[in-house]
Protein backbone atom coordinates (compact mmCIF):
# COMPACT_ATOMS: atom_id res chain seq x y z
CA UNK A 1 0.00 0.00 0.00
CA UNK A 2 1.22 3.46 -0.87
CA UNK A 3 0.63 5.28 2.42
CA UNK A 4 1.51 8.60 0.77
CA UNK A 5 -1.95 8.53 -0.84
CA UNK A 6 -3.61 8.27 2.57
CA UNK A 7 -1.49 11.13 3.91
CA UNK A 8 -2.54 13.62 1.26
CA UNK A 9 -4.44 16.63 2.55
CA UNK A 10 -7.49 17.49 0.47
CA UNK A 11 -9.46 20.73 0.63
CA UNK A 12 -12.97 19.88 1.84
CA UNK A 13 -16.14 21.72 2.79
CA UNK A 14 -19.17 20.15 4.46
CA UNK A 15 -22.60 20.83 2.95
CA UNK A 16 -25.64 21.77 5.03
CA UNK A 17 -27.53 18.67 3.90
CA UNK A 18 -24.84 16.27 5.11
CA UNK A 19 -22.78 15.84 1.92
CA UNK A 20 -19.46 17.43 1.19
CA UNK A 21 -17.20 18.88 -1.50
CA UNK A 22 -13.58 17.68 -1.88
CA UNK A 23 -10.95 19.22 -4.13
CA UNK A 24 -8.44 16.47 -4.84
CA UNK A 25 -4.78 17.02 -3.97
CA UNK A 26 -2.74 14.77 -6.27
CA UNK A 27 0.43 15.33 -4.27
CA UNK A 28 2.27 16.65 -7.30
CA UNK A 29 5.25 18.89 -6.61
CA UNK A 30 4.28 21.01 -9.59
CA UNK A 31 0.77 22.10 -8.74
CA UNK A 32 -1.90 23.09 -11.27
CA UNK A 33 -1.18 26.74 -10.52
CA UNK A 34 2.53 26.17 -11.06
CA UNK A 35 1.81 24.31 -14.28
CA UNK A 36 -0.30 27.23 -15.49
CA UNK A 37 2.50 29.65 -14.62
CA UNK A 38 5.04 27.60 -16.56
CA UNK A 39 2.89 27.64 -19.68
CA UNK A 40 2.29 31.37 -19.35
CA UNK A 41 6.03 32.01 -19.06
CA UNK A 42 6.53 29.85 -22.12
CA UNK A 43 4.34 32.24 -24.10
CA UNK A 44 6.45 35.27 -23.19
CA UNK A 45 10.00 33.96 -23.34
CA UNK A 46 12.10 31.67 -25.54
CA UNK A 47 14.42 30.83 -22.66
CA UNK A 48 13.02 27.31 -22.51
CA UNK A 49 11.20 25.21 -19.95
CA UNK A 50 14.35 24.53 -17.88
CA UNK A 51 14.79 28.24 -17.24
CA UNK A 52 11.12 28.57 -16.40
CA UNK A 53 11.42 25.72 -13.89
CA UNK A 54 14.25 27.60 -12.20
CA UNK A 55 12.07 30.69 -12.01
CA UNK A 56 9.27 28.60 -10.55
CA UNK A 57 11.59 27.10 -7.91
CA UNK A 58 12.93 30.51 -6.95
CA UNK A 59 9.72 32.56 -6.90
CA UNK A 60 6.82 30.11 -6.74
CA UNK A 61 3.53 30.51 -8.61
CA UNK A 62 1.55 32.41 -5.98
CA UNK A 63 2.28 36.03 -6.81
CA UNK A 64 2.45 35.28 -10.53
CA UNK A 65 -1.04 33.76 -10.65
CA UNK A 66 -2.49 36.41 -8.35
CA UNK A 67 -1.12 39.16 -10.55
CA UNK A 68 -1.60 37.91 -14.07
CA UNK A 69 -4.56 35.49 -13.90
CA UNK A 70 -6.72 37.08 -11.21
CA UNK A 71 -5.41 40.63 -11.12
CA UNK A 72 -4.92 41.48 -14.79
CA UNK A 73 -7.56 39.07 -16.09
CA UNK A 74 -5.41 36.97 -18.42
CA UNK A 75 -8.04 34.24 -18.44
CA UNK A 76 -6.18 31.94 -20.82
CA UNK A 77 -3.61 31.34 -18.06
CA UNK A 78 -6.37 29.69 -16.01
CA UNK A 79 -6.96 27.27 -18.89
CA UNK A 80 -3.52 25.77 -18.31
CA UNK A 81 -4.06 24.35 -14.83
CA UNK A 82 -6.68 21.77 -13.88
CA UNK A 83 -8.19 20.29 -10.75
CA UNK A 84 -10.76 17.65 -9.82
CA UNK A 85 -13.66 18.18 -7.44
CA UNK A 86 -15.68 15.34 -5.93
CA UNK A 87 -19.21 16.25 -4.83
CA UNK A 88 -21.15 13.78 -2.69
CA UNK A 89 -24.58 13.60 -1.12
CA UNK A 90 -26.30 16.11 -3.42
CA UNK A 91 -29.56 15.81 -5.35
CA UNK A 92 -29.84 14.89 -9.01
CA UNK A 93 -30.79 18.53 -9.58
CA UNK A 94 -27.42 19.74 -8.28
CA UNK A 95 -25.61 17.23 -10.49
CA UNK A 96 -27.48 18.50 -13.55
CA UNK A 97 -26.71 22.13 -12.68
CA UNK A 98 -22.98 21.40 -12.39
CA UNK A 99 -23.04 19.41 -15.63
CA UNK A 100 -24.93 22.17 -17.45
CA UNK A 101 -21.72 23.57 -18.89
CA UNK A 102 -20.40 23.04 -22.42
CA UNK A 103 -16.90 22.21 -21.16
CA UNK A 104 -17.96 19.95 -18.28
CA UNK A 105 -15.85 16.84 -17.80
CA UNK A 106 -16.56 14.31 -15.09
CA UNK A 107 -18.58 11.32 -13.98
CA UNK A 108 -21.78 10.69 -12.02
CA UNK A 109 -23.15 7.72 -10.08
CA UNK A 110 -25.11 5.50 -12.48
CA UNK A 111 -28.72 4.63 -11.73
CA UNK A 112 -28.22 1.64 -14.05
CA UNK A 113 -25.52 -0.08 -12.00
CA UNK A 114 -26.10 1.23 -8.46
CA UNK A 115 -29.00 0.34 -6.18
CA UNK A 116 -30.34 3.70 -4.99
CA UNK A 117 -32.64 2.23 -2.32
CA UNK A 118 -30.40 3.38 0.54
CA UNK A 119 -29.51 6.81 -0.88
CA UNK A 120 -30.63 9.85 1.05
CA UNK A 121 -33.47 11.80 -0.57
CA UNK A 122 -32.94 15.56 -0.32
CA UNK A 123 -36.05 17.17 1.22
CA UNK A 124 -35.87 21.00 1.07
CA UNK A 125 -39.43 21.42 2.43
CA UNK A 126 -38.64 19.28 5.45
CA UNK A 127 -42.22 18.54 6.50
CA UNK A 128 -43.83 15.23 7.44
CA UNK A 129 -45.90 15.46 4.25
CA UNK A 130 -42.87 15.95 1.98
CA UNK A 131 -40.97 13.19 3.78
CA UNK A 132 -43.96 10.89 3.23
CA UNK A 133 -43.92 11.54 -0.53
CA UNK A 134 -40.22 10.75 -0.79
CA UNK A 135 -40.49 7.56 1.25
CA UNK A 136 -43.45 6.35 -0.83
CA UNK A 137 -41.17 6.47 -3.88
CA UNK A 138 -38.53 4.53 -1.97
CA UNK A 139 -41.02 1.88 -0.83
CA UNK A 140 -42.15 1.21 -4.39
CA UNK A 141 -38.56 1.17 -5.70
CA UNK A 142 -37.65 -1.46 -3.11
CA UNK A 143 -40.78 -3.59 -3.38
CA UNK A 144 -40.72 -3.77 -7.19
CA UNK A 145 -37.11 -4.82 -7.67
CA UNK A 146 -37.45 -8.59 -7.43
CA UNK A 147 -40.81 -8.82 -9.29
CA UNK A 148 -39.30 -6.77 -12.12
CA UNK A 149 -36.25 -9.05 -12.33
CA UNK A 150 -38.48 -12.14 -12.46
CA UNK A 151 -40.58 -10.49 -15.16
CA UNK A 152 -37.49 -9.62 -17.20
CA UNK A 153 -36.12 -13.17 -17.03
CA UNK A 154 -39.45 -14.38 -18.41
CA UNK A 155 -39.48 -11.78 -21.19
CA UNK A 156 -35.79 -12.15 -22.08
CA UNK A 157 -34.58 -15.68 -21.26
CA UNK A 158 -30.86 -16.30 -21.39
CA UNK A 159 -29.71 -17.48 -24.79
CA UNK A 160 -27.47 -20.45 -25.28
CA UNK A 161 -23.83 -19.47 -24.95
CA UNK A 162 -24.48 -16.26 -23.02
CA UNK A 163 -22.43 -15.88 -19.85
CA UNK A 164 -24.71 -16.29 -16.83
CA UNK A 165 -22.95 -13.64 -14.75
CA UNK A 166 -23.11 -11.08 -17.57
CA UNK A 167 -26.76 -12.01 -18.20
CA UNK A 168 -27.72 -11.43 -14.56
CA UNK A 169 -25.90 -8.11 -14.52
CA UNK A 170 -27.81 -7.15 -17.67
CA UNK A 171 -31.09 -8.13 -15.99
CA UNK A 172 -30.18 -5.97 -12.99
CA UNK A 173 -29.23 -3.07 -15.25
CA UNK A 174 -32.54 -3.31 -17.12
CA UNK A 175 -34.49 -3.47 -13.85
CA UNK A 176 -32.72 -0.36 -12.59
CA UNK A 177 -33.43 1.30 -15.95
CA UNK A 178 -37.13 0.71 -15.31
CA UNK A 179 -37.27 1.55 -11.63
CA UNK A 180 -35.17 4.70 -11.85
CA UNK A 181 -38.33 6.26 -13.30
CA UNK A 182 -39.84 6.06 -9.81
CA UNK A 183 -36.88 7.62 -7.99
CA UNK A 184 -37.45 11.27 -7.07
CA UNK A 185 -35.18 13.90 -8.59
CA UNK A 186 -34.24 14.70 -5.00
CA UNK A 187 -32.45 11.34 -4.69
CA UNK A 188 -28.86 12.03 -3.70
CA UNK A 189 -25.99 11.14 -5.97
CA UNK A 190 -22.22 11.55 -6.24
CA UNK A 191 -20.34 13.17 -9.08
CA UNK A 192 -16.93 14.49 -10.05
CA UNK A 193 -15.99 17.61 -11.97
CA UNK A 194 -12.61 17.89 -13.67
CA UNK A 195 -12.03 21.42 -14.84
CA UNK A 196 -9.37 23.91 -15.67
CA UNK A 197 -9.15 26.79 -13.22
CA UNK A 198 -10.71 29.33 -15.55
CA UNK A 199 -13.79 27.27 -16.36
CA UNK A 200 -14.35 26.42 -12.71
CA UNK A 201 -14.36 30.10 -11.78
CA UNK A 202 -16.62 31.04 -14.71
CA UNK A 203 -19.18 28.32 -13.99
CA UNK A 204 -19.27 29.00 -10.26
CA UNK A 205 -20.03 32.64 -11.08
CA UNK A 206 -23.36 31.43 -12.53
CA UNK A 207 -24.12 28.62 -10.10
CA UNK A 208 -24.08 31.02 -7.17
CA UNK A 209 -27.16 32.68 -8.73
CA UNK A 210 -29.10 29.45 -9.28
CA UNK A 211 -32.75 29.44 -8.16
CA UNK A 212 -32.20 26.35 -5.97
CA UNK A 213 -30.69 27.03 -2.56
CA UNK A 214 -28.94 23.64 -2.58
CA UNK A 215 -27.10 24.54 -5.80
CA UNK A 216 -26.04 27.90 -4.37
CA UNK A 217 -24.74 26.24 -1.21
CA UNK A 218 -22.75 23.68 -3.20
CA UNK A 219 -21.35 26.46 -5.41
CA UNK A 220 -20.25 28.41 -2.34
CA UNK A 221 -18.64 25.31 -0.83
CA UNK A 222 -16.80 24.52 -4.05
CA UNK A 223 -15.62 28.12 -4.33
CA UNK A 224 -14.25 28.10 -0.77
CA UNK A 225 -12.54 24.74 -1.20
CA UNK A 226 -11.03 25.78 -4.53
CA UNK A 227 -9.72 29.00 -2.99
CA UNK A 228 -8.07 26.97 -0.25
CA UNK A 229 -6.56 24.53 -2.75
CA UNK A 230 -5.53 27.22 -5.27
CA UNK A 231 -5.38 30.45 -3.28
CA UNK A 232 -3.89 32.51 -6.09
CA UNK A 233 -6.51 31.56 -8.68
CA UNK A 234 -9.86 32.17 -6.99
CA UNK A 235 -9.77 35.72 -5.72
CA UNK A 236 -11.50 37.29 -8.71
CA UNK A 237 -13.10 40.66 -8.13
CA UNK A 238 -16.89 40.66 -8.38
CA UNK A 239 -18.55 43.44 -10.33
CA UNK A 240 -21.99 44.50 -9.14
CA UNK A 241 -23.45 44.99 -12.62
CA UNK A 242 -22.18 41.60 -13.79
CA UNK A 243 -23.57 39.84 -10.71
CA UNK A 244 -26.94 41.53 -11.22
CA UNK A 245 -27.03 40.55 -14.89
CA UNK A 246 -26.16 36.90 -14.16
CA UNK A 247 -28.82 36.77 -11.47
CA UNK A 248 -31.37 38.32 -13.85
CA UNK A 249 -31.00 35.78 -16.62
CA UNK A 250 -30.53 32.79 -14.32
CA UNK A 251 -33.79 33.64 -12.57
CA UNK A 252 -35.79 34.52 -15.70
CA UNK A 253 -34.62 32.20 -18.47
CA UNK A 254 -32.54 29.38 -17.03
CA UNK A 255 -35.28 26.74 -17.14
CA UNK A 256 -36.87 25.69 -20.42
CA UNK A 257 -40.64 25.36 -20.01
CA UNK A 258 -41.65 24.17 -23.48
CA UNK A 259 -44.67 26.46 -23.76
CA UNK A 260 -45.30 25.38 -27.36
CA UNK A 261 -45.47 21.68 -26.47
CA UNK A 262 -48.86 19.94 -26.47
CA UNK A 263 -50.09 18.72 -23.11
CA UNK A 264 -50.14 14.98 -22.66
CA UNK A 265 -51.43 13.06 -19.63
CA UNK A 266 -50.89 10.30 -20.50
CA UNK A 267 -48.66 10.98 -23.46
CA UNK A 268 -49.33 9.55 -26.87
CA UNK A 269 -46.40 8.68 -29.12
CA UNK A 270 -47.27 11.31 -31.73
CA UNK A 271 -47.06 14.14 -29.20
CA UNK A 272 -43.55 13.49 -27.98
CA UNK A 273 -41.57 14.67 -31.01
CA UNK A 274 -38.80 15.31 -31.85
CA UNK A 275 -39.75 18.28 -33.99
CA UNK A 276 -37.32 20.35 -36.03
CA UNK A 277 -37.80 23.93 -34.87
CA UNK A 278 -34.92 25.47 -36.82
CA UNK A 279 -32.64 24.44 -39.69
CA UNK A 280 -29.93 26.85 -40.82
CA UNK A 281 -27.58 24.25 -42.30
CA UNK A 282 -26.33 25.38 -45.69
CA UNK A 283 -26.92 22.44 -48.04
CA UNK A 284 -25.18 24.23 -50.90
CA UNK A 285 -21.99 24.42 -48.82
CA UNK A 286 -22.31 20.76 -47.89
CA UNK A 287 -22.75 19.86 -51.56
CA UNK A 288 -19.82 21.91 -52.83
CA UNK A 289 -17.23 21.25 -50.12
CA UNK A 290 -18.22 18.36 -47.88
CA UNK A 291 -20.15 15.80 -49.91
CA UNK A 292 -17.22 13.37 -50.09
CA UNK A 293 -16.70 13.76 -46.33
CA UNK A 294 -20.27 12.54 -45.82
CA UNK A 295 -20.02 9.74 -48.37
CA UNK A 296 -16.68 8.30 -47.24
CA UNK A 297 -17.15 8.38 -43.44
CA UNK A 298 -16.77 4.86 -41.96
CA UNK A 299 -18.37 3.59 -38.72
CA UNK A 300 -17.05 4.86 -35.37
CA UNK A 301 -15.61 7.96 -37.03
CA UNK A 302 -16.61 11.56 -36.42
CA UNK A 303 -17.25 14.10 -39.15
CA UNK A 304 -14.62 16.87 -39.38
CA UNK A 305 -15.36 19.69 -36.93
CA UNK A 306 -14.88 22.29 -39.66
CA UNK A 307 -18.22 21.19 -41.11
CA UNK A 308 -19.84 23.11 -38.25
CA UNK A 309 -19.46 26.21 -40.43
CA UNK A 310 -22.42 24.98 -42.48
CA UNK A 311 -24.84 25.96 -39.69
CA UNK A 312 -27.04 24.39 -37.02
CA UNK A 313 -30.31 22.56 -36.49
CA UNK A 314 -32.60 22.66 -33.47
CA UNK A 315 -34.83 19.87 -32.18
CA UNK A 316 -37.49 19.96 -29.49
CA UNK A 317 -38.94 16.83 -27.91
CA UNK A 318 -40.38 15.35 -24.75
CA UNK A 319 -38.25 12.89 -22.84
CA UNK A 320 -38.32 11.53 -19.31
CA UNK A 321 -35.98 13.33 -16.94
CA UNK A 322 -34.04 10.12 -16.28
CA UNK A 323 -33.05 9.90 -19.93
CA UNK A 324 -32.50 13.64 -20.16
CA UNK A 325 -29.78 13.06 -17.56
CA UNK A 326 -28.08 10.75 -20.05
CA UNK A 327 -28.20 12.98 -23.11
CA UNK A 328 -27.47 16.19 -21.19
CA UNK A 329 -23.88 15.09 -20.66
CA UNK A 330 -23.25 15.38 -24.41
CA UNK A 331 -21.30 18.63 -24.52
CA UNK A 332 -21.00 18.84 -28.31
CA UNK A 333 -24.56 20.23 -28.52
CA UNK A 334 -26.36 23.03 -26.68
CA UNK A 335 -29.24 21.91 -24.49
CA UNK A 336 -31.63 23.87 -22.31
CA UNK A 337 -32.30 22.76 -18.75
CA UNK A 338 -35.94 21.65 -18.46
CA UNK A 339 -38.14 22.28 -15.44
CA UNK A 340 -39.57 19.04 -14.05
CA UNK A 341 -43.32 19.43 -13.71
CA UNK A 342 -46.45 17.26 -14.07
CA UNK A 343 -47.76 18.92 -17.24
CA UNK A 344 -46.60 16.16 -19.62
CA UNK A 345 -47.19 13.17 -17.40
CA UNK A 346 -45.13 10.07 -16.71
CA UNK A 347 -43.45 8.46 -19.71
CA UNK A 348 -45.60 5.37 -20.48
CA UNK A 349 -42.53 3.17 -21.05
CA UNK A 350 -42.01 2.90 -17.29
CA UNK A 351 -45.52 1.53 -16.73
CA UNK A 352 -45.41 -0.69 -19.80
CA UNK A 353 -42.14 -2.30 -18.64
CA UNK A 354 -43.52 -3.44 -15.28
CA UNK A 355 -45.34 -6.71 -14.54
CA UNK A 356 -49.11 -6.17 -14.82
CA UNK A 357 -49.75 -6.17 -11.08
CA UNK A 358 -46.89 -3.75 -10.39
CA UNK A 359 -48.03 -1.49 -13.24
CA UNK A 360 -51.49 -1.13 -11.65
CA UNK A 361 -49.89 -0.27 -8.31
CA UNK A 362 -47.48 2.17 -10.00
CA UNK A 363 -50.21 4.07 -11.84
CA UNK A 364 -52.18 4.53 -8.65
CA UNK A 365 -49.07 5.55 -6.74
CA UNK A 366 -48.03 8.16 -9.30
CA UNK A 367 -51.47 9.77 -9.34
CA UNK A 368 -51.66 9.91 -5.53
CA UNK A 369 -48.14 11.30 -5.30
CA UNK A 370 -48.77 14.00 -7.91
CA UNK A 371 -51.89 15.09 -6.03
CA UNK A 372 -49.90 15.36 -2.80
CA UNK A 373 -47.07 17.29 -4.47
CA UNK A 374 -49.58 19.70 -6.02
CA UNK A 375 -50.61 20.62 -2.48
CA UNK A 376 -47.09 21.89 -1.72
CA UNK A 377 -47.11 24.52 -4.46
CA UNK A 378 -47.72 28.24 -4.27
CA UNK A 379 -47.14 30.95 -6.86
CA UNK A 380 -45.91 33.15 -4.04
CA UNK A 381 -42.98 31.43 -2.25
CA UNK A 382 -43.27 30.94 1.50
CA UNK A 383 -47.06 31.29 1.56
CA UNK A 384 -48.52 28.91 4.08
CA UNK A 385 -46.78 26.27 6.17
CA UNK A 386 -45.48 24.04 3.39
CA UNK A 387 -46.03 26.08 0.23
CA UNK A 388 -43.05 26.40 -2.08
CA UNK A 389 -41.99 27.38 -5.58
CA UNK A 390 -42.26 25.21 -8.68
CA UNK A 391 -38.45 24.95 -8.72
CA UNK A 392 -38.48 23.30 -5.28
CA UNK A 393 -41.25 20.89 -6.31
CA UNK A 394 -38.78 19.28 -8.71
CA UNK A 395 -37.22 17.39 -5.79
CA UNK A 396 -40.41 15.37 -5.32
CA UNK A 397 -41.32 14.41 -8.89
CA UNK A 398 -40.18 11.01 -10.17
CA UNK A 399 -37.49 10.89 -12.85
CA UNK A 400 -39.92 9.14 -15.19
CA UNK A 401 -41.80 12.42 -15.65
CA UNK A 402 -41.53 13.81 -19.17
CA UNK A 403 -39.78 17.14 -19.56
CA UNK A 404 -39.51 19.49 -22.55
CA UNK A 405 -36.10 19.35 -24.22
CA UNK A 406 -34.44 21.67 -26.73
CA UNK A 407 -31.24 20.54 -28.44
CA UNK A 408 -29.22 22.62 -30.90
CA UNK A 409 -26.12 21.53 -32.77
CA UNK A 410 -24.13 21.55 -35.97
CA UNK A 411 -24.13 18.51 -38.25
CA UNK A 412 -20.95 16.84 -36.88
CA UNK A 413 -22.26 17.24 -33.33
CA UNK A 414 -25.75 15.96 -34.18
CA UNK A 415 -24.36 12.94 -36.00
CA UNK A 416 -22.09 12.11 -33.06
CA UNK A 417 -24.84 12.38 -30.43
CA UNK A 418 -27.39 10.53 -32.57
CA UNK A 419 -25.13 7.57 -33.31
CA UNK A 420 -23.99 7.37 -29.69
CA UNK A 421 -27.55 7.31 -28.34
CA UNK A 422 -29.30 5.27 -31.05
CA UNK A 423 -27.90 1.96 -29.80
CA UNK A 424 -29.47 -1.02 -28.03
CA UNK A 425 -27.39 -0.53 -24.87
CA UNK A 426 -28.90 2.96 -24.44
CA UNK A 427 -32.03 3.46 -22.34
CA UNK A 428 -35.03 2.64 -24.60
CA UNK A 429 -36.77 6.02 -24.19
CA UNK A 430 -33.66 7.89 -25.32
CA UNK A 431 -32.93 5.31 -28.05
CA UNK A 432 -36.38 6.03 -29.50
CA UNK A 433 -35.77 9.79 -29.62
CA UNK A 434 -32.33 9.33 -31.17
CA UNK A 435 -33.80 7.17 -33.95
CA UNK A 436 -36.36 9.84 -34.84
CA UNK A 437 -33.59 12.45 -35.02
CA UNK A 438 -31.59 10.03 -37.17
CA UNK A 439 -34.50 9.71 -39.61
CA UNK A 440 -34.85 13.50 -39.82
CA UNK A 441 -31.14 13.90 -40.55
CA UNK A 442 -31.21 11.22 -43.23
CA UNK A 443 -34.28 12.74 -44.86
CA UNK A 444 -32.58 16.14 -45.11
CA UNK A 445 -28.99 15.13 -45.84
CA UNK A 446 -29.08 11.53 -47.05
CA UNK A 447 -29.07 12.65 -50.70
CA UNK A 448 -25.76 14.41 -49.97
CA UNK A 449 -24.17 11.16 -48.83
CA UNK A 450 -24.88 11.20 -45.09
CA UNK A 451 -24.86 7.72 -43.53
CA UNK A 452 -25.79 6.95 -39.93
CA UNK A 453 -24.68 3.84 -38.08
CA UNK A 454 -27.54 3.17 -35.66
CA UNK A 455 -29.32 0.18 -34.14
CA UNK A 456 -32.97 0.25 -35.27
CA UNK A 457 -34.25 -2.61 -33.12
CA UNK A 458 -36.13 -0.66 -30.43
CA UNK A 459 -36.22 -2.03 -26.91
CA UNK A 460 -33.95 -4.97 -27.68
CA UNK A 461 -32.51 -6.61 -24.59
CA UNK A 462 -28.74 -6.74 -24.96
CA UNK A 463 -26.57 -8.78 -22.60
CA UNK A 464 -23.81 -6.23 -23.27
CA UNK A 465 -25.56 -4.07 -20.69
CA UNK A 466 -23.99 -6.37 -18.12
CA UNK A 467 -20.49 -5.77 -19.46
CA UNK A 468 -20.46 -1.96 -19.24
CA UNK A 469 -20.04 -1.76 -15.49
CA UNK A 470 -16.75 -0.89 -13.80
CA UNK A 471 -15.95 -3.55 -11.21
CA UNK A 472 -13.13 -4.09 -8.79
CA UNK A 473 -10.82 -7.05 -9.34
CA UNK A 474 -9.49 -8.50 -6.08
Amino acid sequence: MDTRILELKHATRDLPGGGFVLVLNTGAVITPEAEAMLQALHSRSVGGIREHLKTLAEKGPEKFMQSFYVGYGHKSIGDCGTGTIFIEGVSMLVAKAIQDWLLYSGQEASTRYIDFSTQKFVDPIGSSDSAFVLEEWRKFYLAAQEPVRIHLRECFPRNKGEDEKAYEKAINARSFDILRGFLPAGASTNLSWHSNLRQAADHLALLRHHSLKEVREVADAMGEALKEAYPSSFGHKRYEDTEAYDQFWMESKYYFLGERFPNGTPLIAASRGPWITRDTIDKTLLESEYRRFLEKRPPKTELPKQMAEAGTMQFEFLLDFGSFRDIQRQRSVIQRMPLINPRFGMHPWYFDSLPKEAAVVARGLVQRQLDLIAGFWSEAPLVGKFKCSREILQYYYPMGMCVPCRLTGDLPALVYVTELRAQAVVHPTLHEVALVIADELLERFGYLGLKLYVDREKGRFDVKRGLQDITRKD
